[in-house]
């Protein structure tokens, strides 16, 4: 079974890595097994998915491979990660994001999915060339969170949290949003972005209000947002999907008209 699952994952790109010898880049098709075993399922994945979907001009490609590997990460499906690593990388991302957002989700979808992806990831960079030693810790000046909302979620941690569990708090205001919201190593949209994915592959919706609304303060727009969950309902299911769209017309109905 593990060997079937290995196949699947590496074969799920096959078709893109022949064109890349080719000079051009198509959609990316399953395997044959797939069409074999499940053809309407190949028709879906070829013709709606990566046909259509994909091509849709509300989210970048970058945007989307970012969703993308947030939820398979979060979902722990390191079977379906190399394919979309790979593309990630075609897409625009750089190696240094990858770590990054492996690194941020740590902190969402728990450390041992994030170690599990670094695996994948490393056979990845090697397969590409990528020197790993460019990983290092990045330097450059830490973001610039904007003082009065971090203060007034500052408050609403230790006001909720800190009678609780203090150090849960100390490590939320000092490590989580003191530390890794700043590093300059992903901007603060592309943190929201993978963040509110991972929310939604892991069906988390009571924390999703907080971060679209940081989503979308850092710049995610209501039709952007609205694609991050049409998009994700083929990568986490229908049920995940709509259980976040009321807390997208929630926060859409309290906002300013002009987002």
């Amino acid at each position: 079974m593990k060997l079937l699952v290995a196949t699947l994952a590496t074969l799920f790109f096959a078709s893109q890595a022949e064109a890349e010898e080719a000079g051009a880049r198509p959609a990316p098709k399953p395997s044959p097994v797939v069409e074999e075993v499940t053809p309407q399922l190949y028709a879906y994945t070829t013709e709606l998915l990566f046909g259509e979907v994909w091509k849709r001009d509300q989210l970048a490609p970058r945007d989307r491979s970012l969703i993308t590997l947030a939820a398979l990460v979060a979902g722990g499906q390191t079977a379906q990660m190399t394919g979309h690593l790979k593309l990630g990388l075609d897409n625009g991302l750089e190696p240094s994001e990858i770590s990054a957002l492996i690194t941020h989700l740590a902190f969402y979808a728990g450390w041992p999915n994030a170690m599990s992806a670094t695996t994948v990831t490393k056979e990845v960079f090697s397969e590409r060339g990528i020197d790993t030693k460019v990983l290092s810790l990045p330097g450059g000046e830490p973001l610039t969170l904007e003082p009065a909302s971090e203060a007034k979620r500052k408050a609403a941690v230790d006001s909720s949290v800190g009678g609780v569990a203090p150090d849960l708090a100390r490590y939320t205001n000092e490590v989580l949003f003191g530390d890794l919201w700043r590093r300059p190593d992903l901007t603060a949209r592309d943190r929201s972005l993978i963040t509110v994915a991972a929310l939604i592959a892991q069906g988390q919706a009571a924390q999703l209000p907080f971060h679209l609304n940081r989503a979308m303060d850092n710049g995610l727009t209501r039709s952007q947002a609205a694609e991050v969950v049409t998009h994700l309902a083929f990568y986490v299911g229908w049920p995940k999907a709509m259980s976040a769209v009321p807390v997208l017309k929630e926060v859409f109905d309290a906002r300013p008209t002009k987002d």
